[in-house]
């Protein structure tokens, strides 16, 4: 097959949805799991839960709350197209809010389980010292915990890669704007143009294989 036949715009799309998505979970993630790791609040399995919700809930339930969160009659999107002077639903930036969601929780769930496993000694004769909260965090915690949250960080990059159904509902199939490479993986088959969705899946399959070696390599699992 002629690989000029295939259109690798989605393959830049989804890199560029893929970096804003794991970057958007790793922190707000991190954060998360920080907060449950280090202390107890009322609330706190209604908050776990939650932040694992999107692990289990199909794809369009997902969307469709994502559609009310970032829709346009809603404070977040009214605010971004006032700001923008664009809706932000069927954009690639609505993309990026997907494949942010549905990466979230492997974040959460590595990262706490990595603060867990810090001693706790360890973070008292810090206290004992002086250090600050911030600082038992910086200087302590989160090198202890690195292997975890990195790990927790690629899987996440892995989930955003592959998103397909809350991206299909909040950013569309539009080609050249938000057709990621899963969805032009769906397009090839449907439209029966197989040996472009052969291409198109053997790259794809390609990156996941390098981002589970990574994994392994950092020995981190959600």
């Amino acid at each position: 097959m002629n690989a000029l036949s295939v259109d690798w715009a989605p393959l830049a799309l989804t890199l560029r949805v893929t970096l804003w998505s794991t970057l958007i979970a790793t922190l707000a993630g991190v954060a998360v799991a920080y907060a449950m790791a280090v202390s107890t609040f009322r609330g706190r399995s209604v908050v776990e839960a939650v932040t694992a919700a999107p692990l289990v809930l199909p794809p369009t339930v997902l969307g469709y709350y994502l559609l009310l969160a970032i829709g346009r009659d809603s404070p977040i999107g009214r605010l971004y197209e006032s700001v923008i002077g664009a809706p932000l639903v069927f954009s690639w930036q609505a993309a990026v809010a997907a494949a942010s969601v549905a990466a979230f929780p492997y974040v959460v769930r590595t990262a706490k389980a990595a603060f867990e496993s810090v001693e706790v000694s360890l973070l008292e004769a810090a206290r004992i010292d002086g250090a600050t909260r911030a600082q038992q965090f910086g200087l302590v915690t989160l090198p202890l915990a690195r292997q975890g949250v990195i790990a927790g960080v690629v899987l996440a990059a892995a989930r955003a890669m592959g998103e397909f159904g809350a991206t299909l509902m909040v950013a569309g199939n539009i080609p050249g704007r938000t057709r990621t490479m899963s969805l032009a993986i769906y397009d090839a088959v449907q439209a029966g143009r197989l040996d472009v969705a052969t291409t198109l899946v053997v790259a794809l399959t390609a990156v996941a294989v390098v981002v589970l070696i990574l994994v392994g390599r950092w020995g981190g699992t959600p």
